[in-house]
């Protein structure tokens, strides 16, 4: 019977791994603890969407992401994080490209998280 208990009560305990428990949402090597417009968002934006002209200025549709109020306009509009995951439903950018790599897009929906700051 004292057998049976110990067994019991030592099947029952283990150790976890944080790791384990807790997976990084973005995989390892990508660090969105701070994610900041002027060093996380804007530089995307300006690679990606503004230099190929699409984005760059003001246009009859569209929006402009080469600046903050572009951008946080897109977002606020709902569209944004769709079109950069490439979901359903909204048109898949960068148009004509392979989707951003998932830190980049990790890093802009925490900036969007954290309340979308001019920072």
């Amino acid at each position: 019977m004292i057998l049976f208990f110990g067994v019991m009560a030592l099947s029952g305990c283990y150790y976890d791994k944080e790791n384990e428990l807790y997976p990084s949402p973005t995989g390892g090597g990508c660090d969105t603890t701070t994610s900041t417009f002027s060093s996380n968002v804007l530089p995307v934006m300006q690679q990606k969407c503004a230099t190929s002209g699409c984005h760059a200025t003001t246009l009859p549709t569209g929006y402009n992401l080469s600046n903050y109020e572009g951008v946080k306009t897109a977002v606020t509009e709902g569209k944004l994080l769709g079109s950069i995951r490439h979901q359903s439903g909204f048109s898949a950018m960068p148009k004509g490209s392979a989707k951003l790599d998932d830190c980049s897009i990790n890093k802009i929906a925490r900036w969007v998280n954290l309340g979308m700051l001019n920072n």
